[in-house]
């Protein structure tokens, strides 16, 4: 990934970071999907500089970047265009070359945690074929704890009634372009020795492809 862009939300007292990120990083979403191939996917990647992991948290920071392995690429996406609406929030750098030396690789990847609640709903709404809402507050057999320590025992909720569970990975919060439902995409991040060229999902991620750190 020879080429990059980098994006900054601007602080403003009026606007919640978190809200900004999504926001961004949807309208980013909305122009990859101009761009995909037949099998769906991309030639431009998406990393977080910033991105922190904890035991019980992530963040993915106020910054991302975008990778191509050429300068054209970037240039037909045209980042300005897809963020014009929000280019009273954001900063965008121009086209810059990635630099010589780099800290290492990393591949930004989709997680999809077993236990988010919103999933499992999804996934009856699909097998059901039933409206996703419904689903959400259907009653439903789910295996619970109740409390540290006890066995798991079946019991008849609805999935909106699930205990919640912290889910370290960050996410950020987007809403679907086919069925408007607001889901979470958790990024997971995991950094590698070596690089690897790929292609990348609408979503700038890859279990595969890696982009540069720096």
């Amino acid at each position: 990934m020879k080429f990059y862009q980098e994006i900054t939300l601007i602080r403003n007292a009026d606007i919640d970071q978190y809200f900004l990120l999504s926001k961004t990083f949807h309208q980013i979403h909305f122009g990859l999907v101009e761009i995909q191939n037949k099998q769906k996917q991309v030639p431009i990647g998406l990393s977080f500089p910033e991105y922190k992991m904890g035991e019980n948290f992530g963040a993915l920071g106020s910054k991302l970047r975008l990778f191509a392995p050429d300068e054209a690429t970037l240039t037909r996406f045209d980042a300005n265009k897809w963020l014009a609406r929000l280019s009273d929030y954001v900063h965008c750098t121009g086209i810059r070359p990635t630099p010589e030396a780099v800290k290492g690789y990393a591949i930004y990847q989709r997680e999809q945690p077993k236990t988010s609640k919103e999933r499992l709903a999804r996934r009856y709404a699909k097998r059901h074929n039933m409206d996703y809402e419904a689903a959400l507050n259907s009653k439903v057999e789910l295996s619970v704890k109740p409390e540290a320590g006890a066995e798991c025992r079946k019991t008849l909720m609805s999935y909106s009634q699930m205990p919640h569970q912290t889910i370290a990975t960050p996410f950020i919060r987007l809403k679907s372009l086919s069925s408007g439902n607001t889901f979470c995409l958790w990024i997971k991040k995991s950094e590698v020795e070596s690089s690897n060229d790929g292609l990348f999902t609408t979503y700038g991620l890859s279990t595969t492809a890696t982009v540069p750190e720096f």
